[in-house]
């Protein structure tokens, strides 16, 4: 981008069509009024269908992209941004569509030398019928993020998930069935910077009940964050080192967030996924990571956007 950063019209998509419409809702209206006052002019685009004819009436010189899930961060709305060659954050079409399919990504990420958890795809009717697996194991779509769709076996369960073979189910006919890794829930915030990408640090996660699902990622209360992770600093820059090879490997652009389960147990990191783009709510990590490595919300909502380019 050539114009200077105070006369940018920005265009910030938010909402969208997914399962996480309401939390994009939240990172959208965030990164909005994170901008005001710093740019010439922010536009807050509720993306719909319609999106090409929206943004072509706008003309904007960036877009803001805090859609999560479906569509708005699975290659298709970036398809739409390359097609209108308007300069855009986060991801590309190709990082995008890959992090957003876990069986794809995983095999990608295992061939980088990256330990990733086992299991596979199977057919939601047959994992609703039976355990395709040893309890206890994970059971999630195959392309959602947020954990959306997400249920825990637990040991012992007599009963599979009934609910994926539901007539209502909306995430797939085939879902992901993992191992359940015990131990520490873990996250890394990279920013892709042109010199290389660089992890910020370590988040340890503990849910305030049960597992880090979708309320506990997103409900005020929901989890306690403490960072830097108190960890083994062979496993703290393991950590670091695995997200930012991650983030090259898949080809991810601007900010990415890498998760990962530590098995303290046995001394076993595991990488679960990458999230192309993370939330930016008030109890988002990726902020909190980049206040602690002294860029504050307001700084990293700057970054995104100068970041933004095309193509990706």
């Amino acid at each position: 981008m050539t114009r200077p950063f105070a006369d940018l019209h920005v265009a910030v998509l938010m909402g969208g069509l997914s399962a996480e419409r309401e939390v994009s809702l939240t990172s959208g209206k965030g990164c909005a009024d994170a901008l005001e006052g710093q740019v010439a002019r922010v536009s807050r685009v509720d993306a719909g269908r319609d999106l090409a004819e929206v943004l072509t009436a706008l003309k904007p010189d960036v877009v803001l992209n805090c859609l999560h899930g479906a569509w708005g961060e699975d290659g298709c709305v970036q398809g739409v941004l390359e097609t209108l060659a308007i300069p855009y954050s986060h991801s590309g079409v190709l990082a995008s569509a890959l992090a957003m399919d876990k069986a794809k990504s995983k095999a990608v990420l295992r061939v980088a030398g990256i330990k990733v958890p086992g299991g596979g795809l199977y057919d939601r009717h047959e994992v609703a019928a039976r355990h395709v697996v040893e309890p206890p194991y994970v059971v999630k779509p195959n392309a959602e993020g947020s954990s959306v769709g997400v249920y825990l076996v637990r040991e012992g369960a007599n009963r599979p998930v009934a609910e994926v073979g539901q007539p209502d189910w909306a995430y797939g006919d085939q879902v992901m069935v993992e191992p359940y890794i015990a131990g520490k829930e873990l996250c890394v915030a990279v920013l892709g910077e042109a010199t290389g990408p660089r992890a910020l640090t370590v988040t340890d996660i503990t849910p305030t009940k049960g597992f880090y699902d979708y309320e506990a990622k997103y409900a005020p209360g929901g989890s306690t964050h403490k960072l830097p992770a108190e960890l083994p600093a062979h496993v703290f820059e393991t950590a670091l080192r695995q997200a930012e090879l991650a983030h090259a490997a898949m080809g991810c652009r601007g900010v990415s967030r890498t998760d990962f389960r530590y098995d303290d147990l046995n001394d076993v990191l595991v990488l679960l996924e990458v999230n192309t783009q993370p939330g930016m709510t008030p109890t988002s990590l990726v902020p909190e990571q980049a206040a602690h490595a002294g860029m504050g919300y307001k700084d990293l909502v700057r970054w995104m956007v100068e970041d933004a380019s095309c193509p990706r």
